[in-house]
């Protein structure tokens, strides 16, 4: 399978995505009542995002062209890919990179979102069925010649014991911050509130962490985010919220709410579901405390050019501060943990 054909079989797919085809409906009405979180909404928001970011002919052309992607790769190796499966469809550019590249896989899915990869697999194969020869799944990956592994901290020192010995790209825990700067537009703050708020805040690139100067007016802010509101009408949410809110007022913890998101000042930039951590910085002082938590951190977001801060330009695990609304709407070459799946891949040739 040479890569025009790769190529056109993945416009195919973005134009099968777009769709309303009663398997694709039924795929996706399954992967909510498999995983609660994996409502409808996020389910299709993750969807277009893939379409639209990864799955166009000339974004994909373009990416193999930087990449010297051979027409057709005289040396395919097989990769073992252990997916996780915090949101829809997360492991697809592990899929993608593979597949573009024109090596095999062997995909170990999570059970938390086996349903789409699986039926959007299964749609390429009918496509195309030498796509069969390229992709494959199973619950145990022996016998790759390399392998990607995404999971918490904890997982991640088993795939190192078990995968150290071959070529291995191995990925932990991961948040995303803001800094604001009490400038910033009711736009933006909305534009925030999709960083933050999409997937539950469950996604490496959400912001679950915010960096606010001390006089910092908090009332925009949760004025903005009452644009997901309705997630407090689902129960599974509604539990989180509620259990995070009963838990501050029992530790006697300062926090703030809208109704729908609770916020407290926290130095960890890990948040629970329904929660938005907050810590103040001084002027000149933004930069070193992204510095302390950097193998931590995925992406930061704020105002281009607006951050008071005299340490320099603020780079993080995804490159320079992104714009805010851009955290969720990753390109083929924003990598996960800032590691170059291409060249990792390029590698085992």
């Amino acid at each position: 399978m040479k890569l025009e054909q790769r190529i056109d079989l993945l416009k195919s797919l973005g134009t099968y995505c777009l769709s309303s085809e009663p398997a694709w409906e039924a795929a996706k009405r399954k992967a909510h009542a498999v995983n609660g979180w994996f409502i409808p909404e996020f389910v299709e928001e993750a969807v277009r995002r893939i379409v639209t970011g990864y799955l166009q002919p000339d974004l994909l052309t373009a990416w193999a062209e930087r990449n010297a992607v051979a027409a057709e790769n005289p040396h395919p190796r097989t990769v073992g890919v252990v997916m996780a499966g915090n949101i829809p469809l997360v492991g697809f550019h592990d899929f993608l990179s593979i597949f573009i590249s024109g090596h095999r896989q062997l995909i170990k899915p999570s059970v938390r979102d086996e349903v789409l990869i699986r039926h959007l697999v299964e749609r390429l194969m009918d496509m195309d069925e030498a796509v069969a020869e390229r992709v494959g799944f199973a619950e145990r990956l022996n016998g790759c010649d390399a392998y990607i592994a995404t999971g918490s901290n904890n997982s991640a020192r088993y795939f190192e014991y078990y995968f150290g010995k071959y070529p291995n790209l191995i990925r932990r825990n991961r948040t995303s911050v803001a800094i604001l700067t009490g400038t910033e537009t009711a736009a933006e703050l909305e534009a925030l509130a999709d960083d933050s708020c999409l997937y539950f805040g469950l996604g490496c690139r959400n912001v679950t962490q915010l960096l606010v100067p001390g006089n910092y007016d908090f009332l925009p802010l949760l004025e903005a985010f009452r644009k997901y509101d309705h997630l407090a009408d689902l129960t599974k949410y509604k539990h989180n919220y509620d259990y995070q809110l009963t838990i501050l007022i029992l530790n006697k913890k300062y926090y703030m709410t809208n109704g729908s998101i609770l916020l407290t000042e926290n130095e960890s930039p890990f948040s629970p579901i329904s929660v938005l951590h907050y810590r103040y910085y001084r002027p000149g002082e933004a930069a070193a405390l992204l510095k302390g938590e950097q193998p931590d951190i995925q992406c930061v977001v704020g105002q281009e050019n607006s951050v008071p801060d005299t340490a320099g330009p603020i780079e993080t695990l995804a490159g320079p501060l992104l714009r805010f609304g851009e955290a969720q709407q990753p390109g083929l070459e924003d990598y996960a943990d800032g590691v170059d799946t291409m060249a990792f891949l390029r590698g085992l040739q």
